[in-house]
């Protein structure tokens, strides 16, 4: 199976962009997600848990700070972070420039539950 970027839909946000390269809906059938975000200089996204599914975080590009739970974590170009099932989170762009994170989930029909 096979799909372009330029074919799939952008989500955009007062904070960023979201755009779901493979999912359930993209790949039928799908057991993963993959997205691409763009998170807005200074800006956060919504505190947010996900129920049936964990997460893993690349930073391509950009810096600032994530929290996972209570703690917060340093982030920037390279980084990768594990958020585990129903995990409380929220990533913030300290940076003068758009973050770029891909971000992978370990279900097909990734599922949000926002806090905020």
């Amino acid at each position: 199976m096979h799909v372009a970027a330029d074919d799939l839909e952008i989500q955009r946000f007062d904070w960023g962009t979201l755009q779901w390269l493979a999912n359930g809906a993209v790949f039928p059938g799908a057991a993963q997600t993959l997205g691409i975000c763009h998170l807005f200089a200074g800006k956060a996204n919504p505190m947010h848990y996900h129920p049936n599914c964990e997460e893993i975080l690349y930073v391509q590009s950009g810096t600032g700070k994530h929290l996972l739970g209570d703690e917060w974590v340093p982030v920037r170009s390279g980084s990768v972070v594990r958020i585990p099932a129903m995990m409380k989170h929220k990533l913030i762009n300290d940076g003068a420039d758009t973050m770029i994170t891909i971000i992978t989930f370990s279900a097909g029909d990734r599922q949000t539950v926002f806090l905020e």
